[in-house]
């Protein structure tokens, strides 16, 4: 068994399809639409985003609304990634578990994500 996608819950897949593929380079399905949208290239996990109505972000820290599930993405500077992906409509949330070695950052769908420098 092969993992080959990770679908994520929104109000508007192709506007966060766009915030992920300007901050990975993943090339947009050309079959992607307003209900479905799909990022990848061949031979990766291909990352999903599917529209639900009444969608509401997870509220990390606090589990009113569980994130259910978070990605994490290694990256060569921190302090660089950081401002970047922030530029291009990410949150940085005030709690930091540790800033140090990992950033939580949301997407602009309110997805917790991690950076992780290496």
């Amino acid at each position: 068994m092969k993992l080959s996608a990770i679908t994520l819950d929104c109000a508007d897949p192709l506007a966060l399809a766009a915030f992920y593929q300007q901050a990975t380079g993943l090339d947009l399905h050309p079959k992607s639409n307003a209900e479905f949208a799909s990022l990848g290239s061949e031979g990766d996990i291909s990352v999903g985003f599917q529209r639900v109505d009444d969608y509401r972000a997870p509220s990390w820290p606090d589990q009113e609304v569980p994130q259910q599930l978070h990605c994490c993405f290694r990256v060569t500077d921190l302090e660089e990634a950081e401002a970047r992906l922030v530029e291009l409509g990410a949150g940085r949330p005030e709690y930091q578990p540790n800033a140090g070695r990992w950033r939580v950052l949301t997407d602009p769908a309110g997805h917790p994500f991690c950076i992780v420098g290496g």
